[in-house]
């Protein structure tokens, strides 16, 4: 990358004071009186003369760190720094100037002093011009180059930010469904010791699938519903028939993307808060639905909306918010004795 920066660096002021020679040729050719090759001459020296006093300038520049300056004491330094380099480019044209015409051009015999007074001002007011572009162009290229660096890094902070975030919530949730797991088996034990067994083996699966797949903040909605059915399957040991559930996916939902244990979350708010208090228990449907701009996922029960709702919505609202910003939604509602949660990702 600096072998890079360096050649555009070399290569913009070659172009730039070599344009702006020729710039100066051609208007000495169309005032008449030019010759060819005191224009080249003109055109080397320039080139030289001038790369060397704003590399000079440069050098300057980065030996004080000028580059890392905040615009407002930046600016104060470059307005004397014009006229510095201003008043070099001046004293260096007029030698030029007056050294090629004296041993270049036949018969020129204008005293020194003459040619000083007759050419100073209007040297200097070019220079002045020249430096100001040549500074606003070096400066401006590298207050840009900080300032998308600054944006970059801010933007990898952000990104830091939210998979830790992200992380954290996750870290909640493992040991949520953990113990709330560990309650149904321990019910279970010493009155049905097969459901137990049959809980173990349905835990595990489940620890493996939630823990293993820890860094991962999406998963698919297949490998999603699968692990939400065995959780309905170790609550359905523990409740019998009085859990109920069905599941309608539309085709092509299955390989879309879903945040992870975010459909798990809401059966396990719907089983706890809504057909777990109810004597007669009650019948879960989950549905999916696709959209032309994303996907709709809803659980609903009977219930009563009031029961309660537990850490894991909490929980999935920040995980949404980070994840999609706005762009994601999340409600729950009753209708009639029956409760909905929904959920909107888009694509």
């Amino acid at each position: 990358m600096k072998r890079k920066k360096h050649s555009l660096y070399w290569q913009c002021q070659l172009v730039g004071w070599t344009a702006a020679s020729l710039y100066w040729s051609f208007s000495g050719m169309l005032s008449g009186g030019f010759n060819f090759s005191l224009a080249l001459v003109h055109l080397v020296s320039d080139v030289i003369l001038y790369i060397g006093i704003t590399h000079l300038y440069r050098l300057f520049v980065l030996r004080n760190q000028w580059q890392q300056l905040a615009l407002k004491p930046l600016l104060k330094r470059l307005f004397p720094a014009i006229i510095v380099l201003a008043a070099a480019y001046t004293v260096v044209t007029l030698t030029k100037i007056y050294l090629i015409r004296f041993y270049l051009v036949p018969g020129f015999s204008q005293d020194v002093y003459d040619f000083i007074n007759a050419n100073t001002l209007g040297v200097a007011m070019a220079g002045v011009r020249l430096m100001s572009i040549w500074m606003l162009a070096y400066h401006g290229y590298h207050y840009a180059l900080r300032e998308m660096r600054l944006i970059q890094e801010n933007g990898q902070l952000q990104l830091a930010l939210k998979d830790a975030q992200l992380q954290n919530l996750s870290a909640q949730l493992n040991p949520h469904f953990l113990f709330n797991a560990l309650n149904t088996i321990k019910s279970m034990v010493i009155g049905q010791p097969a459901s137990a067994r049959r809980g173990i083996d349905l835990l595990s699966e489940i620890l493996r699938t939630s823990l293993y797949e820890d860094e991962h903040q999406e998963t698919t909605i297949h490998a999603e519903l699968a692990l939400t059915l065995d959780y309905l399957e170790l609550e359905q040991l523990r409740m019998e028939d009085r859990l109920q559930y069905e599941v309608v996916m539309d085709d092509g939902l299955r390989e879309l993307s879903i945040p992870r244990l975010s459909l798990i979350t809401m059966v396990e708010n719907a089983v706890k808060h809504g057909i777990a208090l109810n004597k007669q228990g009650g019948h879960l449907i989950i549905s999916g639905i696709l959209q032309e701009n994303g996907y709709g996922i809803t659980v609903s029960h009977p219930g009563k909306l009031g029961a309660g709702n537990g850490i894991g919505l909490k929980n999935l609202k920040e995980r949404l918010e980070i994840l999609y910003k706005n762009k994601a939604v999340f409600s729950i509602s009753e209708q009639q004795g029956i409760v909905t949660a929904s959920l909107f990702i888009p694509l």
